[in-house]
Order: C-alpha cells, then sequence, then structure tokens
C-alpha cells in the first residue's frame, strides 16, 4: 500500500504540473483575461508558478503539506473566475463548465487532505522526519550531536 500513495501523489500532481507551463502563453493570459481575471498578465503567469511548485511539492513529497496549500490557494479562484457555469447561456457549453467546476472542486479536496495529511511513506519528508528521530535518537544516546558523532 505504501507505493499506492507514492503512485496517488504522483497521478494528482500531474495535471498541476503539466497544466503549469500554459500559464505563459499568451493564449492562455488572453482568454483569463476575456473572463474577467484582473490584472491577467501578471496573475496567470503567477498561477502557473503556483502550480508548477504545488504539483512538484505534492509528487515529491517535500513540504507536501504548503504544496497542498498552494494548490489549494490556486483552485479557489480559477474554478470560481473561469468555470462559473452558472453564468453560461449555452447549455452544452454550461454542462462542460460545470464538469471543469466539479473536477476542480475534487482537486481541491485532494489539495485540502494533503495540506492536513501531508505526503505519507515514500516521500522526502518522511525521509527527513526518519533522519531527524535517528539524530535525536543518538543526541538522546550518547549525549552528542549528530555532528560530533561523524566528527
Amino acid at each position: 500500500m505504501r507505493y499506492a500513495v507514492l503512485l496517488g501523489r504522483i497521478f494528482y500532481s500531474l495535471i498541476f504540473v503539466m497544466a503549469s507551463f500554459g500559464h505563459f502563453t499568451q493564449g492562455t493570459i488572453a482568454f483569463a483575461a476575456s473572463q474577467g481575471v484582473p490584472f491577467a498578465s501578471i496573475t496567470v503567469p503567477l498561477s502557473g508558478i503556483m502550480s508548477l511548485l504545488g504539483g512538484l511539492s505534492i509528487a515529491f513529497g517535500y513540504k507536501a503539506k504548503w504544496g497542498g496549500l498552494l494548490l489549494a490557494l490556486f483552485l479557489v479562484p480559477v474554478t470560481v473566475m473561469l468555470h462559473n457555469f452558472w453564468v453560461v447561456k449555452d447549455p452544452m457549453m454550461a454542462l462542460m463548465q460545470q464538469a471543469m467546476f466539479m473536477k476542480n472542486i475534487a482537486m481541491l479536496g485532494g489539495a485540502l487532505l494533503i495540506s492536513y495529511f501531508g505526503a505519507g511513506p515514500l516521500s522526502l519528508d518522511a525521509l527527513v522526519a526518519a533522519r531527524s528521530r535517528q539524530d535525536r535518537r543518538v543526541e538522546e544516546h550518547s549525549g552528542l550531536t549528530p555532528e560530533e558523532v561523524t566528527a
């Protein structure tokens, strides 16, 4: 089951990492501006950075709680501003936007879970925590700091 968490983190983060590069194109910036996104030439590339950093953080399991929070902060305005199906007049487009809205809500739920529970096993966070526990045990039993032990 340990590998399931690792695969889940990687699969979850793929959409954010892959989509982040599009946030630097004029087409994406122009679309966001047409949807009423304020200061799109600044906010869209910034959202791309948030998406990339949050996705990589979760994929590698490094500071994953912060990565989940970053993705949650990314998803809330994107979901409300770009997938506002309730104002779309065309019924087919409204259904498509509703599906995109619900997809983002599901991803927001995942981001919130990761921001609370963290990366789990097989992550850089778990490796750092294990190393820290090991260092504390060395200090407790020897009275020396880890640096003094290796010197």
